[in-house]
């Protein structure tokens, strides 16, 4: 049995003081539950609060990207040690949107899952399809691209992958949970293929306009082990709802 895994990506919201007062409320939603991973990321800047709030607590600290060398002269960029000390457990890669608007290859997340794994981080690997490529009939195409090109040389412990597709996110549009396990299917069919019978523990997020109102009904999915959350991550009695779904 897979243990659900719910993630909060703040992407660029949230000041040190808005981090401060989401924990305070949304540490004590949560403290009871016992049968699922939750994690939260916020940006770079509000790291050090959130580690610090979130000690002794059942939620983890997540990193929404990293740089792929260790140190050295990239202005603006984190090197995976530095997320380490800040007190973070796990870093998303792949983000669509990474990709999107910084240019993010396939090769070059494989490197920046390399570089984040040689520090213990776990790793949240993001893949998808845009509209363009749903409506061509691309998706499967797609994934499994994403998964054996970002994937290549990575061993399966310590990883958690999300499919995201990207006409879902942050457009209120959601898969049907028709699509949502299609897809999810044949990504852990990909897994298999590269990591044989070890595939099926690892756990695969849906990502895609999650909310309070929607969750339920995706965890029904028998290969949707949680979700990664964008806008409904930015509220805590919306994210709290979402940890506590029911099947």
């Amino acid at each position: 049995m897979r243990t659900p895994f719910l993630a909060a990506n703040w992407k660029m919201n949230k000041t040190v003081g808005e981090t401060q007062a989401f924990l305070h409320e949304f540490i004590p939603l949560v403290k009871d539950v016992n049968n699922a991973e939750i994690v939260i990321a916020p940006p770079f800047t509000s790291l050090f609060t959130a580690s610090s709030l979130l000690k002794g607590s059942n939620v983890h600290l997540a990193a929404q990207n990293v740089f792929y060398e260790e140190k050295g002269a990239y202005t603006g960029e984190v090197a995976p040690a530095m997320l380490t000390d800040v007190g973070c457990a796990h870093v998303i890669i792949g983000h669509s949107e990474r990709r999107q608007y910084f240019g993010e290859t396939d090769g070059i997340l494989n490197k920046k899952v390399k570089a984040a794994r040689k520090q213990h981080l776990k790793i949240i690997f993001c893949i998808g399809e845009s509209l363009d490529e749903r409506e061509a009939g691309k998706t499967f195409e797609v994934l499994k691209r994403e998964i054996e090109e970002g994937l290549k040389d990575i061993p399966s412990d310590n990883l958690v992958v999300a499919y995201e597709p990207i006409w879902a996110i942050g457009t209120g549009k959601t898969a049907t949970t028709e699509q949502a396990q299609e897809a999810h299917k044949y990504i852990r069919e990909r897994l298999s293929s590269l990591y044989g019978a070890t595939a099926q523990s690892i756990r695969i997020l849906y990502g895609g306009s999650v909310t309070p109102d929607n969750i339920d009904v995706l965890m029904k999915c028998e290969d949707v082990d949680g979700a990664l959350v964008g806008g409904a991550g930015l509220k805590a009695d919306s994210f709290a709802r979402i940890v506590k779904f029911t099947r």
